[in-house]
Protein backbone atom coordinates (compact mmCIF):
# COMPACT_ATOMS: atom_id res chain seq x y z
CA UNK A 1 0.00 0.00 0.00
CA UNK A 2 1.71 3.29 -1.14
CA UNK A 3 1.44 5.97 0.84
CA UNK A 4 -1.38 7.79 -0.36
CA UNK A 5 -3.35 4.94 -0.08
CA UNK A 6 -2.65 4.14 3.79
CA UNK A 7 -3.40 8.02 4.01
CA UNK A 8 -6.92 7.99 3.08
CA UNK A 9 -7.36 4.56 4.46
CA UNK A 10 -6.15 5.96 8.40
CA UNK A 11 -8.74 9.50 7.16
CA UNK A 12 -11.32 6.64 6.42
CA UNK A 13 -10.99 5.75 10.31
CA UNK A 14 -11.07 8.61 11.66
CA UNK A 15 -14.20 9.68 9.50
CA UNK A 16 -15.86 6.58 10.96
CA UNK A 17 -14.57 7.05 14.45
CA UNK A 18 -16.15 10.53 14.42
CA UNK A 19 -19.17 9.49 12.43
CA UNK A 20 -19.74 7.06 15.31
CA UNK A 21 -18.49 9.86 17.98
CA UNK A 22 -21.30 11.69 16.63
CA UNK A 23 -24.05 9.23 16.38
CA UNK A 24 -23.96 8.57 19.94
CA UNK A 25 -23.25 12.18 21.22
CA UNK A 26 -26.81 13.35 19.69
CA UNK A 27 -29.02 10.30 20.47
CA UNK A 28 -27.73 7.72 22.90
CA UNK A 29 -25.11 10.07 25.20
CA UNK A 30 -25.58 7.75 28.29
CA UNK A 31 -23.58 4.63 26.30
CA UNK A 32 -20.58 7.47 26.73
CA UNK A 33 -20.41 7.76 30.66
CA UNK A 34 -18.39 5.28 31.36
CA UNK A 35 -15.31 5.74 29.33
CA UNK A 36 -15.84 9.72 29.97
CA UNK A 37 -16.03 9.29 33.59
CA UNK A 38 -13.11 6.91 33.80
CA UNK A 39 -10.95 8.85 31.88
CA UNK A 40 -11.87 12.04 33.78
CA UNK A 41 -11.44 10.91 36.97
CA UNK A 42 -8.42 10.18 36.49
CA UNK A 43 -6.88 13.13 34.73
CA UNK A 44 -8.63 15.03 37.15
CA UNK A 45 -7.04 13.24 40.02
CA UNK A 46 -4.29 15.83 39.39
CA UNK A 47 -6.08 18.76 40.54
CA UNK A 48 -5.14 21.48 41.72
CA UNK A 49 -1.37 20.35 41.59
CA UNK A 50 -1.43 20.93 37.60
CA UNK A 51 -3.64 24.07 37.36
CA UNK A 52 -0.48 26.36 36.62
CA UNK A 53 0.49 23.97 33.96
CA UNK A 54 -2.86 23.23 32.72
CA UNK A 55 -3.92 26.94 32.34
CA UNK A 56 -0.87 27.75 30.56
CA UNK A 57 -0.94 24.89 27.80
CA UNK A 58 -4.51 25.46 27.46
CA UNK A 59 -3.80 28.92 25.97
CA UNK A 60 -2.12 27.31 23.14
CA UNK A 61 -5.30 25.33 21.44
CA UNK A 62 -7.44 28.88 22.05
CA UNK A 63 -8.20 30.57 18.98
CA UNK A 64 -6.93 34.12 19.82
CA UNK A 65 -3.19 32.26 20.29
CA UNK A 66 -3.91 30.40 17.06
CA UNK A 67 -4.65 33.06 15.25
CA UNK A 68 -1.62 34.47 15.93
CA UNK A 69 0.56 31.58 15.22
CA UNK A 70 -0.86 31.48 11.96
CA UNK A 71 -0.52 34.72 10.76
CA UNK A 72 3.10 35.00 11.57
CA UNK A 73 3.57 31.39 9.79
CA UNK A 74 1.53 32.24 6.73
CA UNK A 75 3.73 35.52 6.72
CA UNK A 76 7.11 33.04 6.65
CA UNK A 77 5.23 30.77 3.99
CA UNK A 78 4.60 33.36 1.66
CA UNK A 79 7.58 35.22 2.27
CA UNK A 80 9.44 32.08 1.16
CA UNK A 81 6.93 31.75 -1.84
CA UNK A 82 5.66 29.02 -0.25
CA UNK A 83 2.00 29.86 -2.00
CA UNK A 84 0.64 25.76 -2.00
CA UNK A 85 1.69 25.39 1.53
CA UNK A 86 0.27 28.42 2.85
CA UNK A 87 -2.91 27.79 0.71
CA UNK A 88 -2.89 24.36 2.78
CA UNK A 89 -2.51 25.44 6.19
CA UNK A 90 -4.89 28.62 5.59
CA UNK A 91 -8.00 26.08 4.55
CA UNK A 92 -7.11 23.72 7.08
CA UNK A 93 -7.60 26.01 9.70
CA UNK A 94 -10.22 28.44 8.27
CA UNK A 95 -12.45 25.61 7.12
CA UNK A 96 -11.86 23.25 9.79
CA UNK A 97 -11.51 25.26 12.82
CA UNK A 98 -13.07 28.81 11.90
CA UNK A 99 -16.17 26.74 10.01
CA UNK A 100 -17.15 23.25 10.06
CA UNK A 101 -16.69 23.03 14.21
CA UNK A 102 -18.78 26.16 15.41
CA UNK A 103 -21.33 24.93 12.81
CA UNK A 104 -21.23 21.33 14.50
CA UNK A 105 -21.20 22.08 17.99
CA UNK A 106 -24.87 24.14 16.88
CA UNK A 107 -25.78 20.86 15.61
CA UNK A 108 -25.07 18.54 18.27
CA UNK A 109 -25.68 20.91 21.31
CA UNK A 110 -24.12 18.91 23.76
CA UNK A 111 -23.89 20.15 27.40
CA UNK A 112 -20.66 21.07 29.20
CA UNK A 113 -19.81 18.81 32.26
CA UNK A 114 -20.89 19.48 35.85
CA UNK A 115 -17.75 20.33 37.09
CA UNK A 116 -16.24 23.03 38.60
CA UNK A 117 -14.88 24.88 35.74
CA UNK A 118 -11.51 26.41 35.91
CA UNK A 119 -11.90 28.14 33.32
CA UNK A 120 -15.28 30.38 31.74
CA UNK A 121 -16.29 28.73 28.52
CA UNK A 122 -19.74 29.34 26.91
CA UNK A 123 -20.05 27.48 23.98
CA UNK A 124 -21.56 23.85 23.50
CA UNK A 125 -19.17 20.95 24.31
CA UNK A 126 -18.79 18.73 21.51
CA UNK A 127 -16.52 18.53 19.23
CA UNK A 128 -14.06 20.50 21.01
CA UNK A 129 -13.10 23.80 19.57
CA UNK A 130 -9.35 23.74 21.44
CA UNK A 131 -8.97 19.91 20.26
CA UNK A 132 -9.58 20.88 17.02
CA UNK A 133 -7.88 23.46 16.63
CA UNK A 134 -4.73 22.38 18.01
CA UNK A 135 -4.36 19.59 16.06
CA UNK A 136 -5.67 21.43 12.60
CA UNK A 137 -2.77 23.59 13.16
CA UNK A 138 0.19 22.16 15.01
CA UNK A 139 -0.67 19.35 13.25
CA UNK A 140 -0.21 20.66 9.69
CA UNK A 141 2.90 22.08 10.91
CA UNK A 142 4.05 18.53 12.25
CA UNK A 143 3.54 17.91 8.22
CA UNK A 144 5.81 21.50 7.10
CA UNK A 145 8.09 20.91 9.73
CA UNK A 146 10.75 19.37 6.87
CA UNK A 147 10.20 22.51 5.11
CA UNK A 148 12.66 24.48 7.31
CA UNK A 149 14.41 21.72 8.96
CA UNK A 150 15.98 18.48 6.98
CA UNK A 151 18.34 16.67 9.64
CA UNK A 152 16.22 13.82 10.50
CA UNK A 153 16.93 13.50 14.07
CA UNK A 154 15.96 17.64 14.63
CA UNK A 155 13.09 17.07 12.32
CA UNK A 156 11.66 13.91 14.13
CA UNK A 157 12.28 15.28 17.28
CA UNK A 158 10.16 18.40 16.54
CA UNK A 159 7.39 16.78 15.03
CA UNK A 160 7.29 14.70 18.10
CA UNK A 161 7.14 17.57 20.19
CA UNK A 162 4.25 18.83 18.48
CA UNK A 163 2.37 15.69 18.86
CA UNK A 164 3.19 15.58 22.52
CA UNK A 165 1.70 19.57 22.71
CA UNK A 166 -1.35 18.90 20.79
CA UNK A 167 -2.21 16.12 23.46
CA UNK A 168 -1.63 17.91 26.54
CA UNK A 169 -3.95 20.70 25.12
CA UNK A 170 -6.38 17.85 25.17
CA UNK A 171 -5.85 17.05 28.28
CA UNK A 172 -6.07 20.17 29.39
CA UNK A 173 -9.13 20.71 28.83
CA UNK A 174 -10.35 17.52 30.34
CA UNK A 175 -8.81 18.81 34.05
CA UNK A 176 -10.07 22.23 33.55
CA UNK A 177 -14.10 20.15 33.43
CA UNK A 178 -15.11 22.10 30.68
CA UNK A 179 -14.97 19.24 28.30
CA UNK A 180 -15.49 15.38 28.28
CA UNK A 181 -12.76 12.65 26.86
CA UNK A 182 -15.06 12.18 23.98
CA UNK A 183 -15.16 15.64 22.72
CA UNK A 184 -11.28 15.85 22.91
CA UNK A 185 -11.49 12.46 20.50
CA UNK A 186 -13.62 13.75 18.47
CA UNK A 187 -11.97 17.11 18.11
CA UNK A 188 -9.35 15.01 16.98
CA UNK A 189 -11.05 13.09 14.64
CA UNK A 190 -12.37 15.77 12.95
CA UNK A 191 -8.98 17.57 12.41
CA UNK A 192 -6.82 14.50 11.09
CA UNK A 193 -9.55 13.01 8.82
CA UNK A 194 -9.15 16.29 7.27
CA UNK A 195 -5.47 16.18 6.87
CA UNK A 196 -5.72 12.77 6.17
CA UNK A 197 -7.05 13.74 2.81
CA UNK A 198 -6.17 16.63 2.11
CA UNK A 199 -2.42 15.68 2.71
CA UNK A 200 -1.73 13.96 -0.19
CA UNK A 201 -3.67 16.48 -2.90
CA UNK A 202 -1.57 19.17 -1.08
CA UNK A 203 2.16 17.36 -1.77
CA UNK A 204 0.92 16.59 -5.50
CA UNK A 205 0.09 20.37 -6.46
CA UNK A 206 3.43 21.11 -4.01
CA UNK A 207 5.37 18.71 -6.21
CA UNK A 208 4.00 20.14 -8.92
CA UNK A 209 4.97 23.86 -8.20
CA UNK A 210 7.96 22.51 -7.39
CA UNK A 211 8.71 21.34 -10.69
CA UNK A 212 7.17 24.19 -12.65
CA UNK A 213 10.33 26.43 -10.76
CA UNK A 214 12.90 23.91 -11.76
CA UNK A 215 11.66 23.71 -15.45
CA UNK A 216 11.59 27.99 -15.04
CA UNK A 217 15.07 27.98 -13.90
CA UNK A 218 16.23 25.37 -16.53
CA UNK A 219 15.42 27.85 -19.09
Amino acid sequence: MNRKLYMYFAGSCTFALFAFLSYVVKFYPDWLQPFDNTLTTIVRNLHPHWNGFFLWITQFGGSTTIIILFLVLFLVLIYGKKYVDAIWLSLGVAVVAGGINPLLKLFFTRKRPLLEHLVTETSYSFPSGHATASMVFYGSLIFLVPLFIQTKFWRIGLQTCLAIFILFIGISRIYLGVHFPTDILGGYCESLTWLLFTYPIYRKYRQLRVLQKTNYNAR
